[in-house]
């Protein structure tokens, strides 16, 4: 009897409940933290597994189910540590955790190592009492092993699939995040993005995604690709989770100096910058050019009713021009950053396993061809040839030529007298990524098809209140969203 109720809350309420929602009825007690783990469980058993299946969770937490036990007493002890107690989340494989769990970046190579020690921000969600439920699955190594390799494959746990139609691309690397919470696999989940990899799979499957400031949180634990780039973020099916997410997330790290620089976004409660009014009187650039070229017809009209919506809620539009859009960009900073971030992890975070640098993985690669090359390894292979030191005049050049042309010559020139840019889907990541600063997309809308369309509201570094604010708004004011229904 109690398992046929807690299916039907699954199959009911589940779908689509925000951790406010959740909250009440934890707080009411009407359900416990376990039920909530077996509710979504049941939902991942019923919809990720077998044929047709979304395939978006990599590995369960063993110990899921008695960590929510434990929190359920502690509430009843001692009541919440806040709103994120025994709220279960999913964390992208790239996410060190010292558990029972593996962390292999999507790889084969990797599936046997244990990570000796939580990655920082895994430690800020463990002590805001979050349960982690399991790993996601994601592109391998991020995206960065293979100029062919489709979004959301891995040789460790085969192809995410978009839960709104297989014939969508789910959007990369953080697919298995993003279809996993499309599909209300968990109350929300933590990806990682170097270039689009949170803001593509969020657009994808019609979630919220918040791409952050390098800097607003830790990557300390987290297997990476470029210290310039990366960072790790919320990607949730409303801002409002997104933001009380963001609360347990941010804080500075000794171990990684760019969570110093923010001076601005420290013990803030996101939520507070949430206006249903939050469009009114502002200014947002439309960066038309190039970025627009790529949509379909269809696409592009969904994106200008997408403008006019945001002029409906009070914002003012103007078209404007990224500066440095026609430069002549390159991944050299990707490529000569690669090795010496995997190296580094691989001495500090693995134990129990022979690959211990890049050069062991590639040489892994070589010797399973069959299972590790399907798509080949170029990008490792041209990052392996890099020496490891940053001292390359190709690397140092790039690593210039990018911080002024994303920055001064790109997004900041802009962003004059505006309060953000608009970009469709992901297609605006490339010059703000490169810049390390922060993004937030919104659902916008759906083909006649049903492939999801998001918005990106982009802005300067430690912009995110007011990027929250303006995505609230438009969130709110148009309510797009709807769930899968499972079409694949």
């Amino acid at each position: 009897m109690e398992n046929k109720r807690l299916h039907e809350l699954a199959e009911n309420w589940l779908v689509e409940a925000t951790i406010d929602d959740i909250n009440e009825k934890l707080s009411n007690g009407q359900i416990t933290s376990r039920d909530l783990v077996l509710m979504y469980l049941h939902r991942i058993s019923s919809y990720d597994n077998g044929e047709n299946a979304v395939n978006s969770v990599l590995e369960i937490n063993p110990d899921a189910i008695h960590v929510a036990e434990a929190l359920d007493a502690e509430r009843k002890k001692s009541g919440a540590r806040g709103p994120l107690h025994g709220i279960p989340l999913l964390i992208k494989d790239n996410i060190a955790t010292e558990d029972k769990m593996h962390t292999s970046a999507g790889s084969l190579a990797l599936a046997d190592s244990y990570a000796n020690a939580d990655a920082f921000l895994v430690q800020k969600l463990r002590k805001a009492g979050v349960i982690i439920l399991g790993k996601t699955n994601m592109t391998e190594w991020a995206n960065f092993m293979a100029e062919s390799m489709p979004t959301g494959y891995s040789s460790r746990g085969g192809q995410v699939i978009n839960p709104y139609g297989k014939e969508f691309m789910v959007g990369g690397s953080s697919s298995g995040s993003g279809a996993s919470i499309a599909s209300n696999f968990a109350a929300g989940a933590i990806g990682t993005e170097t270039s689009g990899s949170i803001l593509s799979p969020a657009s994808q499957n019609s979630l919220v995604g918040v791409k952050p400031t390098v800097g607003l949180i830790s990557r300390t634990g987290v297997i990476p690709i470029s210290h310039t780039q990366d960072t790790a973020g919320p990607m949730t099916r409303t801002v409002r989770d997104a933001a009380l997410l963001l609360n347990a997330l941010v804080g500075p790290d000794d171990k990684d100096a760019v969570t110093k620089t923010n001076t601005k976004l420290l013990n803030i409660d996101f939520t507070s910058f949430l206006q249903k009014d939050g469009l009114k009187g502002t200014k947002i650039g439309v960066a038309r050019e190039v970025y627009f070229d790529y949509l379909s017809d269809e696409k592009a009209s969904i994106m200008n009713e997408a403008i006019q919506q945001l002029e409906k809620l009070g914002a003012e539009i103007v078209d404007v021009v990224i500066p440095s859009t026609k430069e002549k960009w390159n991944i050299d900073v990707l490529t000569y950053e690669f090795k010496a971030g995997v190296n580094s992890y691989l001495k500090e975070f693995t134990e129990g396993i022979k690959v211990k640098s890049l050069a062991d993985v590639v040489a892994f690669n070589f010797q399973q061809p069959k299972a590790m090359l399907k798509y080949g390894q170029k990008v490792l292979l041209e990052s392996e040839s890099t020496s490891g030191t940053l001292t390359e005049t190709a690397y140092l050049s790039s690593l210039e030529h990018d911080q002024y042309h994303a920055k001064e010559n790109g997004v900041d020139a802009a962003l004059e007298g505006l309060d953000a840019l608009v970009f469709p889907n992901n297609f605006g990541a490339g010059i703000p990524a490169k810049a390390g600063y922060p993004s937030v997309t919104v659902p916008a809308g759906y083909t006649q098809d049903g492939e999801p369309i998001g918005i990106t509201f982009t802005g300067t570094a430690y912009s995110e209140d007011i990027l929250l604010k303006l995505a609230y708004a438009f969130e709110q004011g148009t309510k797009h969203r709807v769930a899968p229904k499972f079409n694949i």
